[in-house]
């Protein structure tokens, strides 16, 4: 099945590097104009003008997420460089500092839940207003396998992630009779930069033991994460709203 986003406009939050970077290049591949988002200024613009110079209409915004001014912003500055808003991939996420619940700290919470839950908010609550008005769109909102399991040490970043998928399935209701699909992907391990940081903090051995346990027996692709959110931002998801999909390798089936 080949999908095109030809005359379609798409955001992608975390845009600069891993999942978001991989769906943003799959976006403009397909036809879309391509509005790439991160904190990372230069990393974006960098990432904007390799697609430029592949011959694809990209443009590179700066925003923190966890600031709902610069989301407001990023969704203005989107639509008034190509129109419309047609499909947003949220994927903007970091990860928290390993601890277990009664040593973590505010700071940490307040950081994690900050990007991770509240970010996800701000981003759907903008760019709904945009698809509200035009009586369509797609949003796909990053979750993760830790949106649907438990982690030891992991709570903070797991509770934030299960919000994503509350925060999806709520939308998805309110705006399921308004031409407007809300999904979430939820990826299990996949090799981007936020793995290879893990195993630089010295999580190697747990990713290894978790790359074991995964039925296909090897770690997933950006590029297979990508997939799985043009597809449910395209048409051939038209009658998909509301759910949140593993991409994982089969390791939730265990």
């Amino acid at each position: 099945m080949k999908i095109s986003f030809e005359g379609k406009v798409a955001l992608v939050t975390g845009a600069a590097s891993g999942l978001g970077h991989a769906t943003a290049k799959a976006f403009a591949e397909s036809g879309a104009s391509v509005a790439l988002a991160d904190w990372n200024e230069r990393a974006t613009h960098a990432a904007v003008d390799e697609l430029i110079a592949q011959g694809h209409k990209a443009i590179g915004i700066r925003c923190d997420v966890s600031d709902d001014a610069q989301v407001e912003a990023m969704v203005a500055e989107t639509v008034a460089a190509f129109g419309r808003l047609d499909a947003a991939y949220n994927n903007a996420g970091v990860q928290n500092v390993l601890a277990e619940t009664a040593d973590t700290t505010r700071e940490d919470y307040d950081r994690v839940m900050g990007i991770n839950l509240r970010g996800e908010w701000s981003c759907m609550k903008f760019e709904l207003r945009r698809m509200r008005e035009q009586g369509s769109g797609a949003i796909v909102n990053c979750s993760s396998l830790g949106g649907l399991i438990g982690g030891a040490e992991r709570g903070i970043y797991h509770a934030a992630k299960h919000g994503v998928v509350g925060f999806t399935k709520s939308a998805a209701l309110e705006y399921a009779a308004r031409g407007i699909r809300i999904n979430a992907v939820c990826p299990g391990l996949i090799r981007t930069p936020m793995s290879d940081q893990m195993v630089a903090a010295g999580q190697g051995d747990e990713l290894k033991a978790m790359e074991k346990s995964i039925p296909m027996g090897r770690v997933g692709r950006p590029e297979e994460i990508a997939n799985a959110v043009l597809w449910l931002c395209s048409d051939a998801a038209s009658y998909v709203t509301g759910q949140s999909i593993s991409v994982d390798g089969g390791f939730i089936m265990r």
